[in-house]
């Protein structure tokens, strides 16, 4: 009880009553008082929790740098693009390279997964189905959400500038991969809002299939 106290006078202090009272809704830290929520903010809510895992699996390993990236990583599942913005002034080119026994542990052996893409894919399509096809009054009603609420404000340019940023990652983490040629198609589809960088990592070459692992630097060239 303490700590809800806590978290509560932290955001009424931040946001305000309204906000509040919308972050306890999308924390189900309060029951059903009759309230419906608006479905866009739902939907915002839920999508902004898989951002993170599309950016882990784009810049895990190829978009990192002397910076390690995975403390920012991280820090985006709480901050969002607010927590990445220091990594992308900090990341400098070309990345490291990665070898095939390191693709092959955790984490990256998940990020590389086509099933952890796929299933990203699927679950930010259904979370936007679900926005979308919400009641016809929802829009004029989260515009109006838009200009009252700061936490709402704040959330909403979050999820564009992660929109925004996200096609060149994909560009880098295509070049990287030396798929630009058979996959540059998928760069304009990557400004489409979380589907078209999702959809890119279900179709995109797996690492050790497009660069040659440090493990085999060492390897007899006879055999």
């Amino acid at each position: 009880m303490k700590e809800e106290t806590g978290l509560a006078q932290f955001c009424f202090l931040r946001f305000g009553t309204q906000d509040l009272y919308f972050l306890k809704k999308l924390l189900n830290l309060k029951g059903d008082d009759g309230f419906r929520m608006n479905q866009i903010l739902v939907g915002l809510w839920y999508i902004m929790g898989l951002w993170p895992l599309v950016y882990a699996m784009l810049l895990l390993p190829t978009g990192t740098s002397k910076t390690p990236a995975w403390p920012f990583v991280v820090l985006s599942f709480f901050g969002g693009v607010y927590a990445l913005l220091p990594y992308f002034a900090l990341w400098n080119p070309p990345s490291p390279p990665v070898s095939e026994t390191e693709l092959r542990q955790w984490p990256l052996n998940v990020l590389e997964s086509k099933v952890t893409a796929g299933v990203t894919l699927v679950a930010g399509l259904g979370i936007i189905l679900y926005s979308v096809v919400g009641n016809a009054g929802d829009w004029t009603e989260f515009y109006q959400y838009f200009r009252e609420s700061k936490f709402i404000h704040v959330t909403s340019l979050d999820f564009c500038l992660l929109s925004a940023f996200a096609p060149f990652w994909v560009y880098n983490d295509m070049t990287t991969r030396k798929w630009f040629d058979k996959g540059s198609w998928l760069l304009p589809v990557s400004v489409i809002p979380f589907l078209g960088p999702s959809l890119y990592l279900l179709l995109r070459p797996a690492v050790s299939e497009t660069i040659a692992p440090k493990d085999t630097a060492s390897s007899d060239p006879n055999q």
